[in-house]
């Protein structure tokens, strides 16, 4: 059976599967990352790890953690937290790495624990940069983090890919950053939400490793689970290039460090000798599947910003720059514009200049390895002689944290990955998004700029959707505990991209009292008012596109599921809240084709209407039945049933570690 990249390494990290061959997009499997790593979130894993009953990690060897989001917190608070971590990351033997080491994503690359053709995961939506050193990086949810920390293994549902085929190669002043920004805001209409991204293309070897990973690490706001590129030339040289930085560096003080024999197990030349041997293993077959097909053209990509406050509203720096839109801050700051390639084009185009009066630019390399390289090789102290302000190597005002903020009608310019509204700082400023070269041109300008001449022009990319063949596998054998069938009248909540404020409003998602009925009694109610009223006990909802986008509170799962509703159907689920409704033992699945037809049978003048249609779910021949028509929808596999027949994930760990 044909698979894509992806679907090929997602099999290779698969449990008890029988045929990894046969491994594809929608499948459910249990899945053994080789690494997952948290970071200040550690503090909130640490008591759902022990919660269940967990007293040691299953793999120490698999679990990384690092301090890198409030690490200019200097408050007794914040360090009695960073000390419990340490502690308890020495005392489980996980590799451990302290505030001021850089951030996670960063450390990740360059200490090997992303290595090409595995799958490793993060309690960080950012997780999929990895993906530009063809690594399946994926973010996971923090009861996920702590399944894994007491068992070694999670539920996963592999996603659709979307293959972008890259061609031409970029022209000069043309950074990986603007491709992205050019993805961003040219397919905006949520073209990738929830699939997975695997580049392809002969345009992908113009382009660095420092390239693949800003661009990976984006395909997070362009709404992907997933960025991956190919393992190629390019990869294994970058890989080399690391082995020799480490050997001369020597170990670096985590417990995985060194074997037996004092070589680095993570890089190493055995290890990628044996990755080159293997190249072919993780090409994608010829004939295999992909949901939707883009195609861009490097060439046609020019200087590019994203906002303000939108990484969707794109326009060219050749436009904005003869609009002179004054800037107070800039940050060449972030995971993802802050390696040594960044640092030293900022550099290059501050050097012999100073900061625009009125200006504050702040700067933060990714890691400390970065940052000595930028000192030593002079980068550093160019940016600090124009006048940048510096930071430690970690997370700050991208995530509004630390010094640099923005403040009320200011207005930033930054290096970063994310711009939404009031998340550098007041929600009454306005933040863009550019390149480091971008930054520092409008640091010194004073206004959005960028050196040298510019050509204007259209990206020249283009969408196709594939139809999916029907699968020859349909039929599922069902566990003990989970329902073979599930069957009620559907209440139609027609809404497509219905977030979770409005299935549980926000101002109850910190009311620790709620009870399970007090849940139920306001489920819907920012949807529809009437909802109460017209759904009823033992009901199933049948609801629009992308539902459950927005937050990732589990109530708006928990709720639906204590009001009664049997089963969730939507044309399609946001993949946060599929999970926090499968990890709290809800069944939720998509049936594409019913949406669509409920759609053209009861229009959508009501938000809520109560069917009088008996729905029918088939788990073991994978069909919805409705009102004589039948309709096949993804196998829902045994990983995810076992979760449910447990009762949830926590008390599947607890099953797991007992047995």
């Amino acid at each position: 059976m044909p698979q894509n990249m992806i679907e090929k390494i997602a099999a290779s990290a698969a449990v008890g599967v029988e045929r990894p061959e046969a491994v594809r997009a929608g499948d459910f499997i249990t899945a053994a990352p080789a690494y997952v790593m948290t970071h200040d979130n550690t503090g909130a894993v640490i008591p759902k790890f022990k919660g269940v009953g967990a007293t040691k990690l299953a793999n120490p060897r698999q679990v990384v953690i690092t301090l890198d989001h409030n690490i200019q917190d200097t408050s007794e608070k914040n360090l009695e937290k960073y000390r419990k971590i340490q502690t308890f990351a020495e005392e489980m033997g996980a590799d451990f790495y302290p505030a001021g080491r850089g951030i996670g994503h960063q450390i990740m690359c360059e200490e090997g624990y992303a290595f090409p053709g595995t799958t490793v995961v993060a309690s960080d939506s950012h997780s999929n940069m990895y993906g530009g050193l063809g690594c399946y990086g994926t973010p996971v949810v923090r009861t996920d983090a702590a399944a894994i920390w007491a068992t070694g293994e999670t539920w996963r549902r592999i996603p659709p890919v979307v293959k972008v085929e890259l061609t031409g190669s970029l022209k000069p002043g043309v950074t990986g950053k603007d491709v992205i920004v050019a993805l961003c805001g040219y397919f905006n209409n949520d073209e990738v939400l929830n699939h997975a991204v695997e580049f392809a293309g002969e345009g992908v070897a113009t382009l660095g490793i420092e390239s693949r990973l800003t661009i990976a690490n984006m395909t997070t706001e362009w709404g992907a689970l997933a960025g991956v590129f190919p393992i190629d030339a390019e990869t294994i040289s970058w890989l080399k290039r690391r082995i020799e930085i480490v050997e001369r560096r020597g170990p670096a003080g985590v417990p995985s460090d060194v074997d037996g024999a004092g070589v680095n197990p993570r890089l190493n030349h055995v290890r990628v000798e044996r990755l080159e041997k293997e190249l072919e293993r993780f090409q994608p077959d010829p004939d295999a599947f992909y949901a939707k097909t883009i195609v861009v053209d490097l060439a046609s990509v020019e200087p590019l910003v994203a906002g303000p406050n939108s990484v969707k509203t794109v326009a060219p720096v050749s436009r904005l720059r003869e609009e002179k839109i004054p800037v107070h801050k800039a940050y060449l700051v972030s995971c993802v514009n802050s390696r040594l390639e960044d640092v030293a084009e900022a550099a290059k185009i501050v050097r012999g200049k100073k900061i625009a009066e009125g200006v504050e630019m702040y700067i933060a390399a990714a890691s400390d390895e970065v940052e000595r390289d930028a000192r030593r090789l002079g980068y550093w102290d160019a940016l600090l002689a124009a006048g940048a302000k510096e930071l430690p190597p970690g997370c700050g005002p991208c995530i509004g944290l630390g010094a640099g903020l923005l403040e009320p009608g200011e207005t930033g310019i930054s290096a970063t990955n994310r711009n939404f509204k009031g998340r550098m700082g007041s929600p009454d400023a306005k933040a863009y998004l550019a390149s480091p070269a971008v930054v520092a041109a409008s640091a010194v300008a004073g206004y959005i700029d960028y050196p040298g001449e510019l050509a204007g022009g259209a990206v020249k990319a283009a969408l196709s959707v594939n139809d999916e063949p029907e699968r020859d596998d349909a039929a599922s054998a069902i566990v003990e505990g989970f329902p073979k069938t599930i069957e009620g009248e559907i209440v139609f909540c027609h809404a497509d991209n219905l977030n979770t404020d409005g299935v549980y409003p926000g101002k109850y998602t910190y009311q620790d009292d709620m009870t399970p009925d007090a849940m139920a009694n306001v489920a819907m109610e920012n949807y529809d008012p009437a909802f109460q009223s017209i759904a009823a006990s033992g009901d199933v909802i049948v609801g629009g596109f992308n539902f459950g986008t927005g937050s990732s509170r589990e109530q708006a799962a928990t709720a639906l599921k204590y009001f009664g509703i049997k089963t969730l159907v939507a044309g399609s689920l946001s993949e946060t809240y599929a999970r926090n409704a499968i990890n709290n033992g809800f069944v939720v699945f998509a049936a594409p084709k019913l949406v669509r037809d409920l759609k053209a049978r009861f229009g959508t003048d009501k938000p809520t209407v109560k069917t009088g249609l008996a729905l029918e779910a088939d788990f073991e021949k994978s069909v919805v039945r409705v009102d004589g028509e039948t309709y096949r929808v993804s196998p829902f596999g045994k990983p995810a049933q076992e979760v449910i027949a447990a009762g949830g994930l926590e008390k599947w760990i607890e099953k797991k570690i007992k047995s």
